[in-house]
């Protein structure tokens, strides 16, 4: 395990770290005695998530990433094997959705966009991981995909998010059957209205599945992150296959 100023410590990679629901795991690990590598499109954004952890500084890496390009995806795991020697968590946040549209509007660019960023991305993530912790020693790591609640349960104009978000669940049930030879343990969070800039119109209004629209009750980011930690913090021979994690007046159970 590597050390800074003689402590040791574990390496976790974040993507979407930039904001929301990312920055606050990032927090929150480097809080437990994480050195945590930011990964997020904006460089600002995540210079403002570590300068925000000042105390943290010297176990923080923060490294501009697109991850729907695999060059960029390899580099991002070369540079946090470069600067800490391992990587034992790979928290595959980085994700995002597309306006609401009927079915049979939506734009092909719009819906592969949402494949290219919440599905490819998290597989471009997820082989790299991959790659460094099964030949890493001591060999093997955790996985954590961030899915949602809407892969089971789907919002109105929602497909492509709800897609994307339904093939997260394969990914990571066969991240986790090809990873137990490699002592590579992969579960995932499945997330429902934390309070972040991606939900502000949930409070505000938005469309029911009953063709209303109606505000919905939302969660803080930290209570997200909190859990994200509990599932990270296991030992390898533990795993949380699945959590949901929820605001727990919104309408979810039922919904429909």
């Amino acid at each position: 395990m590597p050390c800074v100023n003689g402590q040791s410590y574990r390496v976790a990679v974040v993507t979407g770290a930039g904001s929301g629901i990312g920055a606050g795991v990032v927090a929150e690990l480097a809080r437990d005695g994480w050195a945590v590598v930011l990964a997020g499109r904006r460089a600002d954004a995540l210079a403002r998530v570590a300068a925000g952890l000042p105390d943290h500084a010297d176990r923080l890496e923060a490294v501009a990433t697109d991850v729907t390009d695999e060059e960029a995806v390899r580099a991002l795991f070369d540079r946090a094997v470069a600067r800490f020697g391992r990587v034992d968590l790979l928290f595959n946040n980085a994700g995002g959705g597309a306006p609401p549209r009927d079915l049979d509007t939506i734009p092909l660019a719009e819906w592969q966009a949402v494949v290219d960023v919440n599905l490819t991305g998290a597989f471009l993530c997820t082989r790299e991981a991959f790659r460094v912790m099964r030949h890493q020693d001591p060999r093997g790591g955790r996985i954590i995909n961030n899915g949602s609640i809407s892969a089971h349960t789907p919002r109105p104009q929602s497909i492509a998010y709800t897609a994307t978000k339904h093939a997260i669940t394969g990914l990571t049930k066969s991240t986790a059957l090809d990873g137990r030879p490699y002592d590579i343990a992969c579960g995932q969070i499945d997330i429902g209205n934390a309070a972040t800039d991606m939900t502000e119109r949930m409070a505000q209004g938005i469309p029911q599945a009953d063709g209303s629209v109606r505000p919905e009750p939302r969660m803080a980011a930290a209570d997200v992150a909190r859990a994200v930690a509990y599932m990270a913090g296991l030992p390898l021979d533990a795993n949380v296959a699945t959590m949901t994690v929820m605001a727990t007046k919104m309408p979810y159970v039922g919904r429909g």
